[in-house]
């Protein structure tokens, strides 16, 4: 497996959620990612981890992640995290310490206000926190319907912080062409 700065990124977001909230288990890990991801994308017209997300039934799943943690982890992974089993759910827990050399400082920022606004949040209050009317997932499944990967445009509105739809295009091509020129980063 090819190791990745977004992969990077990936594992220490991973580690940091992990440890600094409550009830961490797999389905609330994926929901956290997804906040990062897209509220950063909404800010910069760029996710953190590079993940893409899908509508599933209980929420945006970033699918790629989602069978590495089920089926079999790889190394990178098993060697940062582990599951315990509790009596309802796997809790994950990390084997490494959290690295913030690969974040800036408004990722630093997002890491901290998420898990912060969700330390204590269940699964149960994490997709429903992300089942929200007008919502990528929410539009992306009325649009496309079930197991349709989301756009990230979908996160940009008329908010404060967030681009103008122009802008985010803009870096997504900028992005893709940096992704042609020089490969995967």
């Amino acid at each position: 497996m090819v190791i990745t700065h977004h992969r990077d990124k990936m594992i220490n977001a991973i580690i940091y959620f992990a440890k600094n909230t409550n009830i961490c288990g797999k389905t609330k890990l994926l929901k956290l990612l997804y906040f990062l991801d897209f509220r950063h994308f909404k800010q910069t017209g760029k996710s953190v981890t590079g993940l893409d997300y899908y509508a599933w039934k209980m929420g945006p799943v970033p699918k790629k992640l989602f069978n590495e943690l089920t089926e079999n982890m790889p190394p990178d992974l098993k060697s940062a995290i582990h599951e315990l089993p509790k009596e309802e759910f796997q809790k994950i827990v990390p084997k490494r310490r959290f690295n913030g050399d690969y974040f800036s400082k408004r990722e630093m920022r997002l890491l901290k206000n998420i898990s912060f606004i969700f330390k204590e949040a269940n699964a149960e209050e994490m997709i429903e926190s992300t089942h929200l009317a007008n919502e990528p997932w929410d539009r992306t499944l009325k649009e496309k319907g079930m197991f349709h990967k989301i756009d990230y445009m979908l996160s940009i509105d008329d908010i404060d912080d967030s681009l103008s739809p122009e802008e985010a295009q803009e870096r997504q091509e900028s992005i893709a062409e940096m992704h042609r020129i020089f490969g995967a980063t």
